[in-house]
């Protein structure tokens, strides 16, 4: 029988629905524990609206109209669990309100250590395009190290080179202030991960004891979202993570208009 024009995959449907990943809800297929109006589901097997779909032997509801799951703007204290998953009561998603999700997927997560502008979202499907997207975007960081750079330091943070053959790409690094023990610097980079980052200053021998995340393409973290506070990004901000702008033409284009 010829599968329905509106039915989707299986583990897109619990992606749109906030349960998983994609990624993850393959896994769940892979190891059965998906069942399609009394079938074990198997990869590739697309679900319609009425169709029963059980996890683990629970039902899934699927909404009538499709649910859309903001994306959060979080700021997250540094050394605060991210996700629930690792156990943790006080993990930044475990106080956001269940309007907004019921399991998070996080954009360009923070190494636990560190703090700052993090996103999350219910919607996994929209995770993974805003993963892709945020790899071209600049991002920007605040360091505070233990102690003023050194030349070779600043050289070896601008040169990139992490320890498995690929190089960040470093736009900018400047003082930031702070003085004796405790200096701040503004690293800007593009798409730049916190994992990264931090590899990269280990690397050039940087002693780190904050690294705080304040831009991702055009999102800033407003002064005024406290700690352990979130906001949804509006339409226009969304956008403009997913679409950037186009860098204007280069000067002296031959095609372009006198």
């Amino acid at each position: 029988m010829a599968a329905s024009p509106e039915a989707e995959r299986a583990q897109k449907v619990l992606s749109a629905l906030g349960l998983a990943s994609r990624r993850e809800a393959e896994a769940w297929i892979r190891a059965g524990r998906l069942t399609i109006n009394g079938r074990t589901a198997a990869l590739g097997d697309r679900v319609a609206r009425g169709d029963e779909l059980r996890l683990d032997g629970r039902l899934v509801r699927q909404p009538g109209k499709a649910q859309r799951w903001p994306v959060l703007l979080c700021h997250r204290s540094p050394g605060q669990p991210l996700l629930a998953d690792g156990g943790g009561e006080g993990s930044l998603a475990a106080g956001l309100p269940r309007r907004v999700g019921r399991r998070f997927v996080s954009v360009s997560p923070l190494p636990q250590p560190d703090g700052g502008l993090e996103l999350l979202t219910a919607d996994g499907e929209l995770a993974t395009r805003l993963q892709r997207a945020v790899r071209a975007l600049p991002v920007v960081y605040s360091l505070r190290s233990r102690g003023e750079l050194n030349p070779g330091q600043l050289d070896a943070i601008r040169a990139g080179r992490l320890d498995r053959g690929i190089s960040l790409r470093v736009l900018d690094i400047a003082e930031g202030g702070g003085g004796g023990a405790n200096r701040w610097y503004r690293i800007e980079t593009l798409g730049a991960s916190g994992n990264d980052l931090r590899q990269l200053l280990e690397r050039a021998g940087v002693a780190v004891s904050r690294l705080l995340r304040t831009q991702l393409g055009t999102l800033e973290l407003e002064r005024t979202l406290p700690r352990g506070r979130h906001r949804e990004l509006r339409p226009e901000e969304l956008s403009s993570l997913l679409q950037p702008p186009s860098p204007p033409p280069a000067a002296g284009n031959p095609d372009s208009d006198p």
